[in-house]
């Protein structure tokens, strides 16, 4: 017994790393194709990056559906949700003392993050989301991307020499490498997404635990390991400002995009235990980061605060209390 629930962990890292990992790659070459074909930028960065940074919960959220397992899919982008604005920012904040950012996300982005955190709290309100309000989640994500991608053509100018220096180093590397890493890095997604979902299912029935309570515990930290990445890689290089809108644009997608597109492949289950407790601690986590951010700054002691409400929020989850 012991020995099977410690193959079924040690297949849940292994699968969740090739999962992050092969997606890493996988955006990364893709958003190489597109600079090299000469797809503007700003349909590059609110496209192919959003979706790649995203790719970890919305293919394993597939495979929950496929598997009669729907319930990991609401954990998943809940428990994301809340990991990234109480853990990944309060991680961030902390570590880089101060962020602050100029980009004047009050106007659009912040107004369409709390939508997207209102649009989980109403369509699962009621224990299931069909196929309809998936559909409406994904006419929320592609009108936020064409807003994104508005914004980011208006500021596209001063990348352009940037642009033109990846095309040069693009053409020395060649574009079929690049497709060769697609097609492999996808191969290895499809199977990680695949093990992480039936690891999630076995241990679940070895050890009596809700399939919901380790998707958004173990599984959600998991896959909001990027963007913890990426915002302590910016905060290192003074630019931590960028887990701002690493953290908006993943919590829009989530919402509206993963649980849209996973509610296609058949209804989602919404488990009580979420409804009653995670839901509304995900909105509330939501209206304090939209006021927190007002003056477009989060400061050490806000960074802590986040931290242990994130501490509290486990140990509920788990009733250590």
């Amino acid at each position: 017994m012991v020995a099977i629930i410690i193959i079924w962990i040690l297949v849940f890292i292994i699968a969740l790393a090739v999962l992050l990992k092969a997606s890493d790659y996988f955006t990364e070459a893709a958003e190489k194709i597109g600079i090299r074909w000469g797809i503007p930028a700003f349909v590059v960065g609110v496209t192919i990056v959003a979706i790649g940074t995203s790719l970890p919960e919305l293919i394993s959220s597939i495979f929950a559906v496929t598997s009669n397992a729907s319930e990991i899919v609401i954990g998943n982008v809940v428990g994301s949700n809340i990991a990234n604005i109480l853990l990944i920012l309060g991680i961030v904040g902390i570590v880089a003392k101060k962020i602050e950012t100029d980009y004047e996300i009050w106007r659009v982005d912040l107004p369409i993050f709390f939508a997207s955190a209102l649009f989980i709290f109403i369509v699962a309100f009621d224990g299931v989301i069909n196929r309809w309000e998936g559909i409406i989640g994904i006419i929320g994500v592609i009108t936020y991307f064409s807003f994104a991608g508005a914004i980011a053509k208006k500021h596209g100018s001063k990348e352009e020499k940037e642009i033109k220096r990846d095309k040069k180093e693009l053409k020395r590397e060649g574009v079929l490498w690049q497709f060769v890493i697609v097609l492999v890095s996808g191969v290895f997604i499809f199977f990680g997404a695949k093990y992480v979902v039936a690891s999630v299912i076995h241990i679940s029935d070895i050890f009596n635990i809700g399939k919901d309570i380790i998707a958004i515990s173990a599984v959600a930290i998991g896959t909001s390991l990027p963007e913890l990445s990426v915002g302590i890689s910016a905060a290192r290089k003074g630019n931590a400002g960028m887990a701002f809108g690493n953290v908006l644009g993943s919590n829009i997608f989530n919402s509206f995009g993963v649980l849209g597109i996973a509610s296609l492949f058949g209804a989602l289950t919404v488990p009580s235990t979420i409804v009653l407790f995670s839901l509304p601690l995900m909105l509330g986590a939501s209206l304090l980061y939209f006021f927190m951010i007002q003056d477009r700054q989060l400061t050490i002691w806000e960074g802590i605060i986040l931290l242990l409400a994130y501490v509290l929020y486990m140990a509920k989850i788990f009733a250590i209390f």
